[in-house]
């Protein structure tokens, strides 16, 4: 059963920087894309970044040029590093596959207020 565990989020002010990590188990996660989503109070998930197994990435335009997706196959786990953070980017941030699976892990709150 795969299974996804976030961690890294928290209160930052505007301008801040964070780095969100996910950890994956399960054999087939080196393989898959992976990505990270975010989801804000009344509004629908959004993929913001992805990166497939040979490290190709893809950025939501909303976040392209401030957030930076990586991935440690070894450990099976994926980054976010996210710097000039806005308030817009506040949320609950979420790993899964892209694809996502149906199985979502708690995600971590990431609010960006002064």
């Amino acid at each position: 059963q795969v299974q996804f565990v976030e961690s890294g989020g928290g209160l930052v002010q505007p301008g801040g920087s964070l780095r969100l990590s996910c950890t994956t188990s399960g054999s087939i996660s080196t393989i898959y894309p992976m990505a990270w989503y975010r989801q804000a109070p009344g509004k629908q998930r959004e993929r913001v970044a992805s990166v497939t197994s040979g490290y190709s990435t893809y950025y939501s335009n909303s976040v392209k040029g401030r957030f930076i997706i990586s991935r440690d196959n070894a450990k099976n786990t994926v980054y976010l590093q996210m710097n000039s953070l806005k308030p817009e980017d506040t949320a609950v941030y979420s790993c899964n596959y892209f694809p996502a699976f149906d199985t979502w892990g708690q995600g971590t709150q990431v609010t960006v207020s002064s």
